[in-house]
């Protein structure tokens, strides 16, 4: 398997996936899906496009079998630089593997280069947020070592690209790592 920053003919590719994990019949075949509390689409190909734009301090990372540009992409995560702390950071999101191949350890492969990505960026904590309702995701995260902060954010109902709610409780619980290397290393 292949990480690697995602180009600019990626964009529709990588729309139609996240939109394929995440919402839709389709979505659930694998354990990402947020059908039953979210409709219409998570991202489209014009947005992908907007956070490919490396040189803004945001990058979309694509996971293909081996490196040829023709293959599909099978999952991708999304890296934007921030400042957490008063320390440089980085700010993770839509990690999204293909609905019929989850549970192969993709998700994980992603994780641990966006975080040696971000660390290459000088990052040293990494940050995402989570929907409330799903506990399966957060434990997944902190079995990668993120921890649950203090900070929730209510869902964004007034943004389009947001989503169609099925629900008026929503909101997001955030989680940190630190990436400074242990000492061991």
């Amino acid at each position: 398997m292949i990480v690697s920053p995602a180009r600019a003919a990626d964009a529709a590719e990588i729309a139609a996936l996240v939109n394929s994990a995440y919402r839709g019949d389709t979505s659930r075949f694998g354990w990402t899906t947020e059908a039953d509390y979210l409709d219409g689409a998570r991202i489209d190909a014009a947005r992908a496009l907007e956070m490919i734009q490396y040189e803004m301090g945001q990058i979309i990372l694509v996971l293909r079998e081996r490196d040829d540009e023709q293959l599909p992409i099978l999952g991708c995560v999304y890296l934007e630089r921030n400042i957490i702390a008063e320390e440089p950071g980085c700010y993770l999101g839509l990690l999204t593997v293909n609905p019929k191949m989850q549970d192969r350890g993709l998700g994980r492969v992603l994780l641990e280069r966006a975080e040696v990505f971000a660390r290459e960026w000088g990052a040293k904590r990494m940050n995402l947020g989570v929907i409330q309702l799903r506990g399966t995701l957060m434990a997944w995260y902190e079995r990668r070592g993120y921890r649950r902060t203090e900070i929730i954010q209510p869902f964004p109902y007034d943004q389009p690209g947001a989503g169609t709610p099925k629900r008026k409780d929503l909101h997001f619980i955030f989680f940190e790592k630190d990436l400074a290397p242990s000492r061991d290393q």
